[in-house]
């Protein structure tokens, strides 16, 4: 037995690998001293053998397969000639290069060799892949290949998983690691609302996030040892689910998961944190170069399909008027795409709307200092459209079978190479030949039927349009929040996180996709009120402040709005492009409250944080207990404000106004475990708290 360690800045990884034998991961955890007795180290862990055991107790370690009594789910599933393989696969070769591992197993018999990928990265993130090799002289089936397979210390005790609908996306579920397990899968050909591509374990001081980076259908198994047929640890699999018969390898072929990513940390804001740092460093393409996030507006919920030059070019100077930065265009603005049943498929200018096609709203759009985005959707297809009239076949279905719709459209076939390059034709076209900044991508259906090398199709489109385009930032949207993971992030810019703009039930959506995903990349878009999804009536200052934080744009006609409702708006967007580098670039810090109804964050870059504390309710007690901010250096002073404007009713239980517009100095000690007591009694009120560190 041979112990390898692995270590990143905070972390350590120790592998215990056997030649001929298993691999498994025997620590994982804040770093060791550099002198720990690995061999020792896994002693202390090691269990003895119990009666219900095999006589030799199996180890799945880092490679979990159905063999010497162990029971649950394989990493791998295969097939050879319609027969089921039982892998026996055994260590062959290891090799450590810098923070990563490559630990490789061979089933001689079996005519297979296994490659487990692991790298420790930016963040102290870990990210694992597995590549399965056919050296055998037949056809290899794959019906499960587990991007990870985790042993999870016994430590962990707790699990959050996520759950969700339409427009009420990444609601989380906290409660003990039970004997029964958590199983999670989607079969629509994306991840879903249902959030099963996002898992939360926790320990006493200590929290693991787990994440698939895959924009496909996902399989999620956490399985406890409940019979103590093995180790009794938990073991966590995550991999992409296919199709029966979808994957197959030729001899000699290969075939490498998308990936995984875990870490741990601390507690839930340093785990963002972590995850944070590894997604603006390793996955949003070029991150380090792009400019800072322009303040949208989309023309959606001022206009819906009621386009005409002259209304959008006057929208677009009320726009202006505000300090939106990006105008964006949505849906209703080619061919004969009039209602959400016709013209999909479709994506020429519509000489209807625009006689003169696109530019002279481009020339207006420019000359009032802004840049225009485009919203498209351009997998799907309706069957009122020309293009599906000259290739009906180009779309999912089964031959001799209905084709049922959904939204009235049906979702073209991604896997074949000539509807990939006829969309990027039309889409390279576009761009090309309009001054267009930004595409709003959509993807309002599920796939079904389903088809196999959807994701993959989907892929390689994006990232043919992001070569060709590279200075052109795109938008993930699927009905909001159906297609966020890490995946479609390498190859956009931003999410769309969810459909729904009430502040309120944002305000927690937002802080739960922020766990895993850096606020720069989430669409916050302030909505109309009433919000045309929950009915609720919410003051123009509370959805302003909860859009700020997050990537800020508006989603309502300002020409609608009182004059004093544009000028609460019009201060929030300024406080915005103040605070957006911020809020951005900074660490984000989750501000814990004990009234319920208090949802806060803070984000702290450098000498400067930006926190934002909302109450959702209506307190139990007058005086909420004081707001403590997080994050801070303890030994600094810090000048506090309150920017301007505030919230109409609470402004009047300020002691001090005044004293809170010069700023209260304060050390970091002092503001998070003393805190501040802000009016915070009455639901939908927010505060926006602005920090100054000053200089020793």
């Amino acid at each position: 037995m041979e112990f390898v360690r692995l270590d990143g800045n905070a972390l350590a990884l120790v592998f215990a690998l056997e030649a001929g034998g298993s691999a498994d991961l025997v620590y994982v955890g804040a770093r060791l001293p550099d002198g720990e007795d690995l061999p020792a180290l896994a002693a202390a862990s090691a269990r003895g053998r119990h009666e219900s055991q095999p006589d030799v107790p199996p180890c799945p370690g880092l490679l979990p397969e159905r063999k010497a009594g162990w029971s649950r789910t394989p990493a791998l599933a295969l097939r050879r000639n319609g027969q089921r393989i039982d892998t026996d696969c055994r260590v062959s070769d290891w090799g450590v290069q810098d923070c990563s591992i490559t630990i490789t197993f061979v089933d001689a018999v079996a005519g297979i060799e296994v490659a487990c990928h692991w790298r420790i990265g930016a963040g102290d993130v870990v990210t694992a892949r597995l590549s399965l090799a056919n050296r055998g002289d037949a056809t290899l089936n794959i019906d499960c290949l587990a991007s990870l397979a985790l042993p999870i210390p016994a430590r962990f005790t707790e699990r959050t998983s996520y759950s969700g609908r339409w427009a009420e996306e990444m609601q989380e579920h906290r409660q003990a690691i039970a004997p029964d397990g958590l199983a999670r899968q989607s079969a629509i050909g994306k991840p879903g609302f249902s959030g099963g591509n996002w898992l939360l374990l926790h320990a006493a001081g200590e929290v693991l996030g787990a994440h698939l980076s895959w924009s496909g259908d996902h399989l999620l198994a956490l399985e406890p040892d409940a019979q103590g047929a093995g180790d009794g640890r938990t073991m966590l699999q995550m991999g992409a689910d296919w199709n029966a018969g979808e994957m197959s390898l030729a001899p000699g072929e290969s075939f490498t998961t998308c990936p995984a990513v875990f870490a741990i940390a601390p507690d839930r804001s340093a785990l963002a944190q972590a995850l944070h740092i590894h997604l603006r460093t390793e996955t949003l393409p070029e991150r380090a170069k792009s400019e800072p996030r322009k303040v949208h507006l989309n023309s959606w919920e001022a206009l819906g399909f009621d386009l005409s030059q002259d209304k959008l070019i006057a929208l677009a100077e009320d726009a202006a008027g505000l300090g939106i930065e990006r105008f964006v265009l949505d849906d209703g603005w080619f061919a004969g795409r009039r209602n959400d049943q016709t013209s999909l498929g479709d994506w020429t200018v519509s000489r209807d709307v625009f006689p003169q096609g696109l530019n002279p709203l481009i020339a207006r759009v420019h000359a009032l200092g802004m840049d225009l985005g485009l919203w498209v959707e351009p997998e799907m297809v309706s069957p009122d459209s020309d293009l599906y009239r000259a290739h009906p076949d180009w779309c999912l279905h089964i031959e001799g079978r209905e084709r049922p719709t959904m939204r009235g459209q049906l979702a073209l076939d991604l896997a074949r190479a000539e509807v990939r390059d006829h969309l990027f034709a039309a889409l390279d076209a576009l761009l090309r030949d309009q001054a267009i900044a930004y595409l709003k991508w959509d993807h309002n259906r599920d796939l079904f039927p389903s088809g196999a090398g959807q994701t993959q199709g989907f892929y390689a489109l994006l990232d043919a349009l992001c070569a060709a385009h590279p200075h052109v930032e795109i938008e993930s949207c699927s009905s909001g929040g159906g297609r966020i993971d890490f995946g479609v992030l390498a190859r956009t810019h931003r999410v769309w996180p969810s459909d729904n703009n009430d502040a309120i039930e944002r305000l927690r959506i937002m802080r739960a996709w922020s766990q895993f995903l850096p606020l720069e990349v989430l669409g916050s878009h302030v909505g109309p009120s009433p919000n045309p999804i929950t009915g609720r009536q919410i003051a123009m200052d509370f959805r302003a402040k909860v859009a700020v934080f997050g990537h800020m744009g508006v989603e309502a006609d300002p020409a609608r709005m009182t004059e004093h409702d544009r000028a609460v708006l019009a201060a929030h967007i300024a406080l915005y492009k103040a605070w957006r580098g911020v809020l951005h670039e900074g660490a984000l810090h989750r501000l814990d409250h004990p009234d319920p109804g208090v949802i806060g964050l803070i984000a702290v870059h450098r000498d400067e944080a930006l926190a934002l504390v909302a109450q959702t309710e209506f307190a139990a007690a007058f005086d909420v207990s004081p707001v403590r901010l997080a994050g801070l250096a303890p030994e600094a002073s810090y000048r506090v404000t309150l920017p301007e404007p505030w919230p109409n009713k609470a402004r009047h239980y300020l002691a001090t106004p005044g004293l809170w517009r010069e700023g209260i100095v304060l050390s970091g000690t002092a503001l998070m475990t003393h805190g501040l007591a802000l009016p915070l009694t009455h639901p939908e009120t927010a505060w926006l708290i602005a920090l100054e560190r000053l200089p020793a």
